[in-house]
């Protein structure tokens, strides 16, 4: 049943693309993806007329509903799929003139092969590649297997296309130097097309954000993204500005364009916490890659209250889970944080490593539940503390950020996930 239907999906999206004809951007990635395809679509949308991804639809599910026009997969409902259907059908038999000019497509990929049948959908004009890591590792058994799986985005672009890649990631150096069509790269290194320098966590008129610079062509113009915290945010608008200045805008509307960037939930977002404290909530997902750069953002975020990392499992990394835990551990050594909680049974290895790396054992605490933990520093946290907490999707670590956020009425709206009240 579900092949079928992943097959009428197919056909109905193949064949309003090829009516409507819309340019459409893929974006791909161990890490990064929903952030840039924001940033995207942020910058974009005031000029043309755009769609992105909602929430998590970037699968064989999710893309073509996206290209159909559908927020919401109708999951087991089978009358609401006829209903897509019908829609789908009613798009290629009377014109749409609102249909999108462009389409911001993520593209996931959790096995082999993933990103072949989604660009067998849709082909991208515009093909983006966030960065490379171990996400998914223990169903691709090798960082070459992820490099191969993700570079395929690009495998169809012509002369006349553009990829868009990350020139300070090592894994796409290779890519670079061998793509087929036009190439265009953005990172801290000098001799990228869109060149980020001065990347800061910042406090401008108390709120607090990041900034930046962006260099292109010679032109250099200061950003600064309220209420964003890190550089890989500042990544994602460097993204997004690529792709903008292909597409025929300047560096000084993409910058009022930023202004409205925001994170999607569970994704380094700042919320108040109970007494006075923030969370930075970053929820959504991990890997050992992402959680490092979550605790630099822990790290370098001015405050005068105690740096507290509440961190759960990361899940899907294979044979590499122990060591990837304990890398965390020591990272977040390094990094000077002040306090590590750690919730499910993987994350001890994160408490292994911080504790080998020499972090004091009465500064470690280890759950089984994320309730637990929250209900536990809701008397801890004091005045100014912030808090990170991070975890897998299979986690569910909104929980804690539930537990201990300042107006937690308000969760249904900030929080990634469904919570226990």
């Amino acid at each position: 049943m579900r092949k079928i239907l992943h097959f009428i999906l197919k056909i109905l999206a193949r064949a309003v693309i090829s009516k409507y004809q819309p340019r459409v951007i893929g974006i791909t990635g161990s890490v990064g993806k929903t952030s840039a395809k924001e940033a995207v679509f942020t910058v974009l949308k005031e000029k043309f007329t755009v769609r992105a991804s909602s929430k998590n639809f970037n699968n064989e599910v999710g893309t073509p509903l996206t290209i159909l026009g559908q927020e919401k997969s109708p999951g087991k409902n089978i009358g609401a799929w006829l209903w897509v259907f019908t829609v789908s059908v009613k798009l290629l038999l009377i014109t749409d003139k609102k249909y999108p000019q462009v389409l911001v497509l993520e593209m996931g990929a959790d096995k082999p092969g993933d990103i072949k049948y989604l660009t067998s959908i849709v082909q991208p004009h515009i093909a983006v590649i966030t960065a490379i890591g171990y996400s998914h590792l223990e169903f691709f058994h090798s960082l070459k297997n992820i490099i191969r799986e993700k570079s395929s985005i690009l495998a169809d672009l012509d002369k006349n296309d553009l990829a868009v890649l990350n020139n300070d990631d090592k894994n796409l150096e290779k890519i670079i130097a061998n793509c087929q069509s036009k190439v265009y790269t953005f990172g801290k290194k000098e001799n990228s097309n869109i060149r980020m320098s001065e990347v800061n966590i910042t406090q401008r008129n108390n709120i607090y954000g990041t900034s930046f610079k962006l260099s292109y062509a010679g032109a250099e113009v200061p950003m600064f993204l309220p209420y964003v915290l890190g550089g890989q945010h500042a990544q994602a608008a460097a993204t997004a500005t690529t792709i903008a200045l292909f597409m025929g805008m300047n560096l000084v509307e993409i910058g009022q364009r930023l202004l409205d960037y925001q994170p999607a939930r569970g994704r380094t977002n700042l919320i108040r916490g109970i007494k006075e404290s923030w969370i930075i909530d970053d929820t959504y997902n991990a890997s050992p890659q992402s959680a490092k750069v979550a605790l630099d953002i822990l790290s370098a975020l001015p405050a005068t209250g105690r740096k507290i990392a509440v961190l759960g499992d990361m899940l899907e990394l294979g044979s590499l889970s122990e060591e990837g835990h304990q890398e965390v551990g020591r990272e977040l050594v390094r990094l000077g944080i002040d306090y590590l909680y750690v919730v499910g049974e993987r994350s001890r290895d994160i408490a292994r490593g911080a504790r080998e790396a020499g972090m004091d054992n009465d500064c470690i605490y280890h759950f089984a539940f994320t309730k637990e933990v929250g209900i536990f520093l809701q008397e801890r946290i004091e005045k100014h503390d912030i808090i990170l907490i991070k975890g897998s999707r299979g986690a569910k670590m909104e929980q804690v950020v539930y537990e201990l956020m300042d107006k937690p009425w308000l969760a249904k709206d900030l929080l990634v996930g469904e919570v226990v009240k």
